[in-house]
């Protein structure tokens, strides 16, 4: 791997700590991990706030449209993984006036649950809070699933309209209104033609052959839909008119914007000969372009490929496009360059106070975990293996790291601890430590099921029973998938049936492992697996297999131990 970085485990908060460095006047942290950006002239009265955010490892992405006649504030994820909820929430108050607040951010898994839990939190505090999600990705689900569609490079034009409009003065519904329209308008398609390499791992998100290309590559690495030779320029533009041109109406008299968008590697000719035949079919069609953006807007690393978007404009959406913006990352027209006007000290807003019950007795939980989850390490290139073939190839990382964070908030607290404050422990920890959707998804079901605990006890079968059905349905619930569709619920149920009809840890294990290879022939519905659609089938989902590997090192522990029980 050749990057030019220092420390994998370092290089967002370095990164971060470069950009405030160089444009002090634009930006300011409001967080003291520096994880909340916000622009230097919010908050203001009268104007909407706009928070977005998502994973580092896209710039100028994100945290690039922050500013002037843009976005307010973003909250920063490491690469490829969602910001915490605490990290939004920061974001969101520290930009928030009179005005309200909208939430502007691409539609992944990870980003939605934790900007829904920061909503929850700000709306308890009086904040309004409306939300309006980019999916533009045509590739990634058909029209009849279009709402599960992963936000991409269209998202850049919907910031460019929102934040004009709220700059402008527009009440909250106008806001939203006028950024909806925009999303909805929007429709974006995109070809790889080199992996990425996430600085965690060293590893290639997914391989290709010399002269292959890779059709409907997301921004995380995520394979495509359609993998052939590489075609010339044109007849890879041609083909994403002809397939944008199936949703948007490119017939005589309209007119769009256009964004032609390289992903890292992609070199500036080679954007502007794609420019080239886009304009030139359009306007053979009778379509007149009004807007036009090219060059590198969202990466990946350094991912070699492009991405054309396109917007269907009305005059509203056009004029707004035009209003000036201005921040480290983007300029146009006559935005000013701002200077600090904001002097608010910083918080942390993951301190918090641990609050705990004990049981009067040592736990045999705790001790387990403390045992069982540093083990956890040893899985996280099979797990990254996995979801590089279905996701981003970041589930490694995020077990690996999030079991050692249990690990050690379980350290840290006393040996006699109940089950509800263990669980409420692990939930926390899990959730913060590289927040990604299992991160949030698992973190959030440990946090529900603490509340089905009864305080000052310690943890039975019929308990544990509970708890994995409560984790499996929050799950479920939070995420919208349903047994059958491929998730970490079809492991999780089969573990809880087998428990609740008496079988000891060694049972349980199994029961995980037979689940994962029956779910192996099946087609993924849910998250970023679905988005490959039939190319999942054959593929074990990597979330399945982290429950899988997890139950097996509790046996190894408990058959070290001489134990046998749950």
């Amino acid at each position: 791997m050749r990057k030019i970085i220092n420390d994998p485990q370092t290089f967002v908060d370095e990164t971060l700590e470069g950009i405030l460095l160089a444009h002090p006047d634009e930006l300011r942290a409001v967080t003291a991990d520096r994880r909340a950006l916000a622009r230097t002239d919010a908050p203001a009265p009268g104007r909407v706030g706009i928070v977005t955010g998502g994973g580092s490892g896209h710039l100028p992405f994100f945290l690039g449209y922050v500013g002037r006649g843009l976005c307010s504030a973003v909250a920063v994820g490491n690469v490829f993984s969602s910001p915490s909820s605490a990290q939004i929430h920061a974001a969101s108050v520290a930009v928030h006036s009179d005005a309200g607040l909208l939430y502007l951010y691409g539609n992944y898994g990870g980003d939605v649950l934790n900007f829904d839990i920061a909503a929850e939190r700000c709306r308890a505090e009086g904040i309004e809070v409306r939300t309006v999600l980019g999916a533009d990705d045509i590739q990634s689900a058909p029209t009849d699933r279009a709402d599960s569609r992963r936000g991409v490079a269209g998202l850049v034009l919907v910031y460019k309209v929102a934040g004009a409009m709220a700059d402008r003065g527009a009440s909250l519904d106008e806001v939203e209104r006028v950024t909806r329209k925009a999303s909805e308008s929007t429709r974006t398609m995109g070809v790889g033609l080199s992996p990425t390499v996430l600085p965690s791992a060293g590893e290639e998100t997914f391989t290709l052959d010399e002269g292959e290309m890779e059709i409907g590559v997301g921004i995380h690495g995520e394979r495509g839909t359609h993998r052939g030779p590489l075609e010339t320029a044109d007849a890879i533009t041609d083909r994403f008119l002809a397939e944008i041109g199936t949703e948007l109406d490119l017939t005589e008299g309209r007119r769009v914007a256009v964004l032609v968008n390289g992903l890292g590697s992609t070199p500036l000719e080679e954007l502007y000969v794609m420019y080239r035949r886009v304009h030139h079919t359009l306007a053979d069609a009778g379509v007149t372009i009004g807007y036009r953006l090219i060059g590198e807007y969202v990466t990946s690393l350094e991912m070699a490929g492009a991405s054309l978007s396109i917007m269907q404009l009305d005059d509203e959406l056009e004029e707004l496009l035009h209003d000036p913006a201005g921040s480290p990352f983007f300029r146009q027209g006559a935005a000013p360059v701002g200077r600090v006007l904001m002097a608010e000290t910083a918080v942390d807003e993951d301190a918090a106070t641990v609050e705990v019950t004990l049981a009067g007795s040592r736990s045999d939980l705790r001790d387990l975990l403390l045992t069982v989850l540093p083990q956890m390490e040893r899985h996280r290139e099979e797990l990254r293996t996995l979801d590089a073939a279905l996701g981003d190839g970041d589930l490694g990382v995020t077990v690996a790291v999030g079991s050692a964070a249990v690990a050690d908030a379980l350290r840290q607290l006393p040996d006699d601890l109940d089950a509800r404050s263990i669980l409420r422990a692990a939930g926390d920890a899990f959730a913060a430590a590289n927040p990604s959707t299992f991160a949030a998804l698992l973190g959030s079901g440990l946090l529900a099921a603490a509340e089905q605990v009864p305080q000052g006890i310690h943890l039975d079968r019929a308990g544990l029973v509970d708890i994995v059905q409560t984790v499996a349905a929050t799950i479920g619930a939070q995420g919208g998938a349903v047994r059958g569709d491929k998730t970490v619920i079809d492991v999780l149920l089969p573990v809880a049936e087998a428990l609740e009809a008496g079988a000891d840890a060694a049972g349980a294990s199994e029961a995980a492992l037979a689940a994962v290879t029956e779910s192996s022939g099946w087609q993924s519905r849910r998250g970023r697996a679905g988005w490959q659609q039939e190319r999942s089938v054959g593929h074990a989902d990597p979330g399945s297999v982290a429950v899988a590997r997890f139950l097996e090192e509790v046996v190894r522990e408990q058959q070290g131990t001489g134990q046998t029980g749950v």
